[in-house]
């Protein structure tokens, strides 16, 4: 399985052979009994390259995960009792990372003394800063071959304006009104100019427009908080706002709600070193069960009972 995962990843036998301190010869070798006791052809071979089969790419990505998790299994097993120490790279998107990252990051540290942080806040795509970051904190769907995820929790989205907008300019009650008001979105993710919502006929998706727009979530919120339009983010970015009465959810019974995945990224092929381990444990415990959304539910009920 090794031997069939690396000559994929490095682009051919000579490569990965020489990985695993083998001929090539032998290397194939390994790759063809694989495929014997499988009874299917996973690569085509050429040349110039390997080609994986749709076969072969299905064994890939499941091969992969579990060799990646025998890595770990057995890291835990020697790195057992070792204490979390070092300098950690850390890349996190601004959303997350200003909003509930560096907040929590004093109590990670008191924890784990030995661990030095540096901390890239960034929402350029990772593959620009990648060299040299030993963790990422990812929102979204994952299509790196080379990463391990190991999911946070579940983000919401939310539609939200100013109430000095809504007074201003009125408050919508269905996805068609939006046509008439400012609403603002993120560059770098266009698909967020594409709103979802419920209707009797399924899901309708309505395309959003206004005369502002950022390359980040952060300044998209402090843009809505100042009255300038209405927004789709993620509960983890507007839910101090809500809190605070700064922001208002609207359109709130034709919103289709879509879960969108956080997860702790690494890369794979390496043992998880006690530092990563210590700050993806963290980040599940402080984060697993999404508490910017509990406390919002709290303060929901007070107001019904008040």
């Amino acid at each position: 399985m090794t031997a069939f995962v690396r000559s994929v990843e490095t682009g051919g036998f000579s490569a990965a052979a020489r990985e695993l301190g083998l001929t090539p010869s032998a290397l194939s070798k390994l790759v063809t009994r694989l495929e014997d006791r499988l009874d299917a052809r996973l690569l085509q071979r050429t040349t110039r390259r390997l080609q994986l089969t749709p076969e072969g790419e299905a064994f890939y990505l499941r091969a992969r995960q579990i060799l990646a998790d025998m890595d770990e299994a057995e890291a835990e097993v020697v790195q057992a009792g070792t204490r979390p120490q070092g300098l950690l790279r850390l890349h996190c998107g601004s959303a997350f990372g200003m909003h509930q990252l560096a907040p929590a990051i004093p109590r990670f540290l008191e924890r784990h003394p030995g661990v030095e942080l540096d901390i890239t806040i960034s929402d350029q795509p990772l593959a620009a800063l990648q060299e040299g970051i030993d963790l990422a904190i990812r929102i979204g769907a994952l299509d790196e071959s080379s990463m391990v995820a190991r999911r946070i929790c579940n983000l919401e989205r939310v539609i939200c304006a100013a109430p000095a907008y809504l007074a201003r300019y009125g408050t919508p009650r269905t996805p068609d009104d939006l046509q008439q008001h400012n609403c603002l979105w993120i560059t770098a993710l266009p698909v967020l100019r594409r709103w979802p919502f419920d209707t009797d006929d399924g899901i309708r998706v309505v395309h959003i427009d206004g005369n502002v727009v950022a390359n980040n979530a952060e300044t998209v919120l402090q843009l809505t908080v100042a009255g300038v339009g209405i927004t789709r983010l993620a509960d983890v970015i507007v839910g101090d706002a809500i809190r605070r009465g700064e922001l208002v959810p609207i359109l709130t019974d034709w919103h289709h709600v879509e879960p969108v995945p956080l997860y702790a990224t690494y890369p794979s092929g390496r043992h998880l070193s006690p530092k990563v381990r210590a700050m993806v444990d963290f980040l599940v415990e402080q984060f697993g069960d999404a508490p910017w959304r509990r406390a919002a539910a709290g303060k929901r009920q007070r107001h019904s009972r008040a």
